[in-house]
């Protein structure tokens, strides 16, 4: 007979617990261990640390030996040798059973079953099996990030009313002004073992596969972000645990409208109830992104952080060691996105609410002025488009108001492509308003829209589109972009071109010479916290914002833009087409490749995981990867963002 134990709960009601086998259990209070963590006594004698002590420590008179307590656990021992299985049966149920252990293996089976068609319904027809177990795997790694997570700022700060008062100093440390914080919510994580807590533009990347799956739920996590007990009074969005007040990449936007367009595809109807409520939430961020971040009021960003580490030649979280500021070109590219994705909800909004038509004037006219401010900035004219380069920088503005550009190739130049949206021609004859205020645009305002990629002309596809980027520079951008001597790699776009390898940007500041160099895996200094690296390594959420772009301006140029892939092959192919090839280079990590002995690059030179039946198909999805070998580095078991090459193979016309 399985040993059983009852439990009673004021909502539930009994339930009762089974368990296989005559097994020890194991009871104790769920209560803090104030004597170990305090110096003073226990009100109970058994506390939610004695299931340690027991095991592991071996005192045994830390559970209470009257079997009874707020937790319980099943103390299961084995001795296995390699290849040996070991199977726990358990079950929870309402109701009392004689035989509640009797269909486990008919349940189990049927579970998997079940699991294995939902699969089959998301995943695309004519994936290899190796494809199909990659994504699954990828998918299944975001469920498991799910997590009930619970932090009140205000609660923390005063304590329980039950137990010692915190010290004072918890009123004055990280995330003290956020005190209307009360998340009591199961979130998306990064990683719910190493980073058991959320990060908000992590996860407006993890709501994209996550949409794949259930669309409903990745609607509410981002909603969720933006309720009142997350952001803050002031409009900001919280960045993280560590400090909420970090600024990350304005990408909530663009999430919003990439869930609601793949809700629509699988659904068959656009949710605007949800894109509404979205959008009212993002006016309020966006209004505290041009208060806070525009320092000059001239429409060019700093921003600062912005998650990208140690991408930059100083730290840009913390004052710089010149005096002065930054003018960034990816804070500014980032809200010139931030403009095009609330333009393009607030036109599908105003289809059936003319209202909107009003405020998606507003951003356009938004745009116009933060693109044109890239080419214009200050009173001197300066612009963030280095023109001999063909690159975009960022700028150090310093206190004499002297422009330096800091000549550094890496994303923070790329990111200005993402600012890009294409119009439709038929809904803009729908809304005579909006069309009305864009031509009046176009007749007394020429000197702004010049700098900004012709909207004036139907593109290939009949499409007009706006962009920071017009086709000499995209061109220009991408030469580079796909050299494998710069950013292009086997397996996706380093963060930091290779160019610097040989030729590392050096800026000298008094005595002290800041240098950034090429570092295909992780940083060699703690510089900028040190285990994350920006200066070579693969990212997956901006290689797959590159990759979106891509597919925005093949829409407007269809076939009479190419570009060449790699750089100096001859190989010459359409946007789309270069969209799939990233997506194919970066799929590559997590694939055996029958030309290099059906090795996975993601398990780099660790030739157990590599050969080992027992391991070589699970795959891990790592925080990021080497720049040269497509190696996981970082979080070894972290799916998060990296999740999204579930969506790029379910996109790619062929995955090979």
């Amino acid at each position: 007979m399985s040993p059983k134990n009852t439990a009673e709960h004021q909502r539930l009601g009994e339930c009762w617990w089974y368990v296989e086998g005559e097994v020890p259990l194991l009871f104790t209070e769920n209560e803090t261990n104030v004597e170990c963590l305090y110096g003073t006594p226990n009100p109970t004698s058994y506390t939610k640390d004695a299931f340690h002590e027991a095991i592991v420590s071996g005192n045994t008179e830390s559970v209470n030996p009257h079997k009874e307590g707020s937790k319980v656990t099943a103390h299961f021992k084995s001795v296995l040798t390699p290849g040996d299985k070991f199977t726990v049966k358990l079950r929870f149920t309402d109701h009392p059973a004689e035989e509640p252990l009797g269909d486990f293996d008919r349940v189990f089976e049927s579970r998997i079953q079940e699991t294995d068609e939902f699969y089959t319904s998301v995943q695309s027809p004519g994936q290899s099996e190796d494809d199909r177990n990659v994504q699954r795997q990828a998918l299944a790694g975001l469920l498991w990030n799910k997590q009930f997570y619970y932090y009140r700022v205000q609660r923390w700060q005063e304590g329980d009313a039950t137990q010692p008062a915190p010290p004072e100093s918890r009123r004055q440390i990280r995330n003290a002004k956020w005190t209307h914080f009360d998340g009591v919510d199961v979130l998306s994580m990064p990683d719910k073992w190493e980073y058991p807590w959320f990060a908000a533009w992590d996860l407006a990347f993890h709501t994209i596969p996550i949409a794949m799956l259930d669309p409903e739920w990745a609607k509410e996590q981002l909603l969720l972000l933006m309720r009142e007990w997350y952001m803050h009074p002031n409009g900001q969005l919280p960045a993280y645990e560590w400090a909420f007040g970090d600024v990350n990449p304005p990408v909530h936007a663009w999430a919003c409208w990439q869930v609601y367009e793949l809700d629509r595809t699988i659904n068959g109807r656009g949710d605007t109830l949800f894109l509404e409520r979205a959008f009212h939430k993002l006016m309020l961020n966006f209004t505290w992104w041009v208060n806070r971040e525009d320092r000059d009021g001239n429409n060019i960003f700093q921003g600062g952080f912005l998650g990208l580490d140690n991408i930059g030649v100083f730290d840009r979280s913390k004052e710089l060691p010149t005096g002065g500021h930054l003018d960034q070109a990816d804070g500014t590219a980032w809200m010139a996105m931030y403009c095009l994705d609330m333009l393009t909800m607030a036109l599908e909004l105003a289809r059936t609410q003319i209202a909107y038509e009003d405020v998606a004037t507003k951003f356009f006219e938004h745009f116009i002025y933060i693109a044109n401010s890239f080419h214009h900035m200050g009173e001197d004219r300066k612009s963030l488009w280095d023109e001999e380069d063909g690159f975009f920088y960022d700028a150090l503005h310093a206190p004499d108001d002297e422009t330096i550009p800091l000549k550094i190739r890496s994303f923070v130049g790329l990111i200005p492509l993402f600012a890009t949206a294409t119009l439709e021609p038929e809904l803009l004859e729908k809304l005579p308003r909006f069309k009305q205020r864009m031509e009046w645009f176009l007749k007394h305002r020429p000197g702004l829209v010049k700098n900004v990629a012709t909207f004036t002309e139907a593109g290939a596809h009949g499409h007009y589109q706006l962009s920071i980027v017009d086709r000499k520079k995209l061109e220009r951008i991408l030469r580079r972009v796909f050299d494998f001597e710069e950013f292009l790699s086997e397996y996706g776009l380093r963060s930091l071109s290779r160019y610097h390898a040989s030729q590392p940007y050096e800026f000298r500041a008094g005595d002290q010479v800041h240098r950034v160099g090429y570092e295909p895996a992780e940083s060699n200094s703690g510089l900028f916290g040190g285990n994350s690296n920006w200066r070579g390594p693969i990212w997956f959420p901006v290689n797959y914002l590159v990759i979106e772009s891509l597919r925005v301006y093949y829409d407007h140029y269809g076939e009479t833009f190419k570009v060449e892939v790699p750089t100096g092959s001859g190989n010459w192919i359409n946007l789309d087409q270069a969209a799939d090839d990233l997506c194919r280079r970066m799929a590559h990590i997590f694939q055996r490749s029958p030309s290099n002995g059906n090795r996975r690059p993601v398990f780099g030179g660790e030739g157990y995981f590599q050969n080992d039946p027992n391991w070589r198909d699970y795959v891990p999805f790592y925080e990021y990867f080497h720049g040269d070998t497509g190696a996981g580095l970082g979080a070894s078991h972290q799916t998060g963002w990296t999740a999204l090459v579930a969506k790029m193979m379910q996109d790619t016309r062929a995955n090979h």
